[in-house]
């Protein structure tokens, strides 16, 4: 909103005897509030006092913060017209009447109440766009809005809104940058596709180059060679990227060069609304999952202090990792897998019809908890919804939960666990369990969530491992785990990552959040 727009429109405003017919502008509020729950319940709570139709300088700082933090909507990812600040400021420039008056603060504080909720906790509903995101997220009352910012200076109350996370602030400086660039052209022309390596010449290796100057990879050069220099900055884009540092630009790495500015500014506005969702509190220590990173991390007063790799869900509609965040309790060591009904019916029953020795390595037991003898069984008498037996792995190295897992009970059946199959860690896309999340260093995940309680961690850890007996270790603080998704992020060293889209869910917010107006904007320099 231009200045010379919000000067003229608080100019107008008219002050003079506008609250003089008191009844008139309550019945107005009442009429304006009625359908509207926590708007109604506020006011008749406060005795229909105007919030930002008063007279005076208090009044007139409200209108004009509120104004210019609608103004500001588009900053942060979210679709400016659902405030409509033009027809708000019309509004009040316009307004004459008591009943105009009273029509306009219920409008207002319906505004109000929309941003102020849109702008702390997003204005998506996670679960409503794709059923892997089942992420509950804190909402507020419009009434708890209106009561703060009576009682706060306003424009510092509303700047306060916005998450006031680092992470948050990160990337609306690096969703700026990205508006510049998109403002300039662009990183230049695609690379054409087939594979660059080092020692390499000709045209490709020139437009390989210089898009990578576009993009803050490495310094100008004139290098028409696939040198020393572009080799590492080829390292450097994949570090950022996610994919395996070689220096050798493949269709994979080419693939992710060619991205243009436009894709990567959806990835921050998206992370924006992600971030946005994320509970306020995350915990001074909390354990942070981010999937298409394939990682998980131990995060101590906003600094990692552990990092490993990790597997996640496979990319199939009934193994795909769900996002949400819980608390972990405890860690069973040596533990054992109870099979999953899901897993039993639709992998194993086939196998045990065929031959009832199948998956020899797995328990079958009664609804009593009783061993169950295979031989003097049919099992090909039973369906999926028919089968009345359970399955258990016990404890060992072969188990698929491997040596220890990590609980945080929830209703999805979700957590953090060893395994036996290391060999999946040096893949660069790690999407191939049934769920839950794998740990490449488990052990020494136990020992870090350990030192909160332990003077010997690893000794205590190993000391109940050698037992080999399944052993329930409580955690005397739980520690909070969030599971995220996010495709765009900025690293402690205030670097961009991107990383691939692998169930397709930023796809799904974007379309979403194009769909309720949220566009992509240029911004000059």
């Amino acid at each position: 909103m231009a200045a010379a727009v919000l000067a003229g429109a608080l100019a107008v405003w008219p002050v003079s005897g506008a609250m003089a017919q008191v009844t008139a502008y309550k019945q107005a509020v009442a009429e304006a509030s009625y359908g509207d729950e926590a708007i109604g319940a506020y006011y008749r709570q406060n005795g229909y006092q105007p919030v930002w139709t008063g007279e005076g300088d208090v009044f007139r700082a409200r209108r004009a913060a509120l104004i210019e933090a609608l103004s500001m909507a588009e900053i942060h990812g979210l679709p400016a017209a659902r405030y409509d600040v033009e027809g708000l400021t019309e509004k009040m420039a316009t307004a004459r009447t008591v009943r105009d008056m009273g029509l306009l603060e219920v409008e207002m504080s319906r505004v109000f109440a929309r941003f102020a909720s849109e702008i702390q906790s997003g204005f998506l509903t996670p679960s409503k766009i794709d059923e892997g995101m089942v992420r509950v997220v804190e909402r507020r009352s419009a009434q708890e809005y209106l009561t703060e910012v009576q009682a706060a200076d306003p424009g510092r109350y509303l700047r306060s809104l916005a998450p006031a996370t680092t992470q948050y602030r990160a990337l609306l400086k690096l969703k700026l940058g990205l508006e510049q660039d998109l403002a300039a052209g662009g990183w230049g022309s695609a690379v054409p596709g087939g594979k660059l390596s080092p020692g390499d010449t000709g045209t490709r290796v020139v437009q390989l180059r210089n898009r990578l100057i576009a993009m803050g990879y490495m310094e100008r050069s004139a290098a028409a060679s696939y040198d020393g220099t572009l080799q590492k900055a080829v390292q450097a884009f994949q570090v950022a990227h996610g994919l395996e540092p070689d220096g050798v630009a493949g269709d994979v790495t080419l693939e992710e060069i060619n991205k243009s500015v436009a894709d990567r500014l959806k990835s921050v506005i998206v992370a924006l609304e992600r971030e946005r969702w994320l509970p306020r509190d995350r915990g001074e220590r909390h354990i942070l999952v981010n999937q298409t990173d394939f990682t998980a991390k131990i995060v101590d007063h906003g600094r990692v202090t552990f990092e490993t790799r990790s597997v996640i869900g496979m990319n199939t509609s009934d193994r795909r990792s769900p996002e949400f965040s819980d608390e972990m309790e405890h860690m069973v060591i040596n533990p054992s897998w109870f099979v999953p009904r899901s897993i039993i019916t639709k992998e194993y029953l086939p196998k045990l019809r065929n031959n009832p020795n199948a998956a020899g390595h797995l328990e079958i037991t009664d609804s009593r908890g009783r061993r169950v003898d295979r031989s003097a069984v049919d099992f090909s008498q039973f369906s999926t919804r028919s089968f009345p037996f359970a399955m258990r792995q016990p404890p060992g190295k072969s188990n698929a939960l491997g040596l220890v897992k990590f609980m945080f009970p929830n209703k999805y059946n979700i957590y953090l666990h060893d395994t036996p199959q290391k060999h999946l860690f040096a893949r660069e896309v790690r999407a191939f369990s049934h769920g839950c999340i794998r740990l490449a260093q488990p052990f020494e995940f136990a020992y870090a969530l350990l030192a909160a309680q332990e003077a010997d961690p690893k000794s205590f850890f190993h000391g109940v491992l050698n037992t080999g007996r399944e052993t329930k270790v409580d955690l005397t603080q739980h520690v909070p785990v969030h599971i995220i998704y996010r495709t765009a992020y900025v690293d402690g060293r205030g670097v961009p990552g991107y990383r691939r889209d692998v169930y397709g869910r930023d796809a799904k917010i974007w379309d979403a959040m194009s769909r309720a107006g949220v566009v992509l904007s240029a911004v000059q320099g």
